[in-house]
């Protein structure tokens, strides 16, 4: 039986120190399922000052599991929006470069060989999730989902962060995503919810290893910019 191409997207904004590193340890942890899936790593770049650009073209050439593409600002939304849509893969998981979670890959991808799921979101929320981030991290976290609950309706636990699909259905849902940065992570989830796709949640186990590239408080005023921006267009509109 063909093996089925898994493409893996991760978005990066410089991450030139743990870059290498990070793609050895996911090459590394996903061979227990390379019987069953065969993989792509696509490596979203956009808008990095450092030498991140440098060193993914490097690892590009080592390893044809590793491609790398450039996105021309840091928006880790419109970056992650073109990583999926250059994806070769059926399934993909988006990921980040410091989470890379092996318990989420084997979950998901057991569930995707079993059952007709259509997107698998990582929950950091869901009964049976382990989160070790900072209090104010978790207390963020906890804000943004009801705000999504109140201003948009949305209906499960976590939206941000790791999440796994089948790229065909999931490609409708794309299009009509309006948002980039960190709120298109959220975006896709609920109109994916909305336009009835079939979604499962995984709790998942997560440590912060470093501190975000973007502080905290800095994303807030962009973040309920573009939640007033798409309760209008989705509760107003119905875009």
């Amino acid at each position: 039986m063909e093996k089925k191409l898994v493409s893996i997207v991760i978005p990066v904004y410089n991450e030139e120190g743990i870059l290498e590193e990070a793609v050895k340890r996911l090459k590394l942890d996903l061979e227990p399922f390379r019987n069953d899936f065969d993989f792509e790593l696509i490596l979203a770049e956009n808008g990095s000052c450092d030498n991140t650009i440098a060193k993914g073209e490097e690892l590009a050439a080592q390893d044809r599991f590793v491609s790398i593409f450039h996105y021309p600002e840091p928006d880790y939304g419109l970056a992650l929006q073109a990583g999926i849509r250059k994806a070769k893969g059926e399934i993909v998981i988006c990921d980040e470069i410091d989470l890379c979670l092996p318990e989420f890959y084997q979950k998901a991808l057991d569930l995707f060989k079993r059952t007709d799921v259509e997107m698998i979101v990582g929950s950091k929320r869901a009964e049976g999730a382990n989160d070790q981030r900072p209090v104010k991290r978790r207390f963020a976290t906890w804000v943004l989902n009801v705000m999504l609950k109140i201003i948009l309706g949305f209906k499960g636990t976590d939206t941000h962060g790791v999440k796994a699909f089948r790229k065909a259905p999931l490609i409708p849902v794309l299009d009509k995503c309006l948002v980039g940065k960190d709120i298109f992570a959220s975006e896709f989830v609920i109109r994916a919810e909305r336009m009835g796709v079939n979604i499962r949640e995984i709790p998942i186990s997560l440590d912060e290893k470093r501190a975000p590239s973007i502080k905290l408080m800095k994303r807030v005023p962009r973040v309920l910019s573009n939640l007033a921006y798409l309760f209008w267009n989705i509760r107003i509109k119905n875009r």
